[in-house]
């Protein structure tokens, strides 16, 4: 298990060197994307002006508030509360997203399946999982909302994020075939069974 400092963009090296359990914190620039701007990317063949080619994205769709364009607020708007929603229903977009645009690192609750697995290892990416809850925590790691695109789908579009020191994170999907989900289902499938044969119960 070790810790690893990545200023964003990383290559494919950096994210096959990590594995579950390490923790990773992020530093520079990290995207918000949610199901609505990818049901724009990939099912109604929208691009981006930005440039997502070793970076991050974060399952968000944040709650901002619509401010006087200025240096502190470069695109209009300030981060009221940024945090992360749950990553299964998104399940479809990652191998377009690593393949089409070059992302290395995805961010969410509760993890993804066996399509993001095969194309974490094919691919070289990673999921880095966030707690449940900690959405003011995670709103003081985010500096500046640079810029937004796609912004008709408001609060869904595509955000930039300026970032200093968000995490630690811990990586718990790996491009190695590393799953922490799969771990703890195989424990608790093991553990309903001992427990079902201490009662003289036989496993359906």
């Amino acid at each position: 298990m070790a810790h690893h400092e990545l200023q964003m963009p990383i290559d494919e090296a950096a994210v096959r060197a990590l594995r579950i359990n390490d923790t990773v914190t992020l530093q520079s620039t990290l995207y918000g994307i949610r199901d609505a701007t990818q049901i724009h990317m990939f099912d109604r063949g929208r691009t981006t002006r930005f440039d997502l080619r070793g970076h991050a994205v974060i399952h968000t769709a944040p709650n901002v508030r619509k401010v006087v364009a200025d240096v502190d607020h470069p695109a209009g708007y300030a981060p009221v509360c940024i945090g992360t929603t749950t990553s299964d229903r998104m399940e479809r977009f990652t191998r377009p997203l690593m393949a089409q645009y070059g992302v290395r690192l995805v961010i969410g609750k509760g993890g993804l399946r066996e399509s993001s697995q095969a194309a974490f290892q094919e691919l070289g990416g990673a999921y880095l999982a966030i707690i449940g809850g900690t959405a003011a925590l995670e709103t003081t790691w985010i500096e500046q909302i640079e810029d937004v695109d796609l912004d008709d789908l408001n609060p869904e579009s595509l955000w930039k994020f300026r970032i200093r020191n968000f995490g630690p994170l811990l990586v718990a999907m790996d491009s190695h075939g590393g799953s922490l989900y799969d771990t703890v289902r195989q424990d608790v499938a093991a553990r309903r069974a001992q427990v079902l044969a201490g009662l003289g119960v036989k496993a359906g």
